[in-house]
């Protein structure tokens, strides 16, 4: 009688086993289960969790578990600093951006410096400062462009400023992501 004989497999998420491929002109440094990654936009640093290790191999980053286990919540933590790697490697070369669109009458923004005023409708102007690492443009008046290297930082910039004046279900009017698709209830009839 043969017996087969095993070997046992690391297993993890379907984001996990793709390695992350270092773009030109980012230099990686690896400390233990500190990362660094410096590029043309900035450098971004990600501490690494203790199930997880990152080994780099020829040009790309490769994310694994430290101990071989079946154990759901490894596997999703390699996914999980797989793709927060991915993301630090854009942000260093591309960098991140949300748009934003003001729609009612007089609804206005402006950027000066490191302050957005906005114009909402209130009886008062709105004035957000610019968190360091964000940059905020506006082509024109109704358009808002949140640019920055964390994606992260970038969403959460964007979801404040939404969060001033959010899309009302009846006219569509306030503050939307430039892909957003509001869906308009109708008003009610006599």
């Amino acid at each position: 009688m043969a017996t087969e004989i095993k070997e046992k497999q690391i297993r993890v998420s379907r984001v996990g086993k793709k390695p992350v491929v270092v773009q030109a002109g980012v230099n990686v440094a690896i400390d233990g289960q500190h990362v660094t990654l410096k590029g043309k936009k900035g450098s971004a640093e990600l501490q690494v969790h203790p199930w997880v290790a990152v080994r780099q191999q020829g040009d790309s980053l490769v994310v694994n578990p430290h101990q071989i286990t079946n154990d759901p919540k490894h596997r999703a933590m390699t996914g999980t600093m797989r793709a927060l790697l991915n993301n630090m490697m854009i942000g260093v070369t591309q960098g991140f951006e949300r748009k934003l669109q003001l729609v009612g009458v007089g609804y206005r923004a402006q950027a000066q410096g490191k302050v957005l005023n906005l114009t909402l409708g209130f009886s008062h102007p709105v004035e957000f400062k610019i968190p360091e690492g964000i940059v905020i443009e506006t082509p024109t008046q109704t358009e808002v462009v949140v640019r920055g290297m964390d994606k992260q930082q970038v969403g959460e910039v964007a979801a404040k400023i939404r969060a001033y004046r959010p899309p009302e279900p009846y006219k569509g009017k306030g503050v939307r992501y430039a892909n957003e698709t509001i869906i308009l209830k109708e008003a009610k009839k006599k």
